[in-house]
């Protein structure tokens, strides 16, 4: 089933990118250790290694990428930051989940 498997690209590259991110923001905003930056950089690396794994030309990917990135920025709220999403941020990544499946699984002429 290619599109579990490009949905599992998507969710491991959202991953990488907000563990990249937020390690600099706890090492900014809560001054955790500036050690922190080492496992970030790799975080970063990886992400834009699964990037390229990617089947799609890259400035659809990056379109598609912004819903998956959407929804896992919320689930990273709920899970790791504590904070339980409201209603709209629910519909709000489901709008931009859904905007990412019309982009990337819409059929295309050849």
């Amino acid at each position: 089933m290619p599109e579990i498997k490009v949905l599992g690209l998507f969710l491991a590259t959202a991953f990488f990118e907000i563990v990249g991110c937020y390690l600099p923001y706890l090492w900014l905003r809560e001054g955790k250790s500036a050690w922190i930056l080492i496992p970030a950089a790799i975080a970063l690396a990886i992400f834009a290694w699964l990037l390229t794994l990617h089947p799609q030309p890259a400035g659809r990917v990056y379109a598609a990428y912004g819903g998956v990135y959407v929804f896992s920025a919320i689930f990273w709220l709920w899970f790791v930051d504590g904070i339980r999403p409201t209603l709209w941020d629910i519909v709000g990544s489901g709008v931009a989940l859904l905007g990412m499946a019309i982009i990337i699984f819409a059929p295309r002429g050849a």
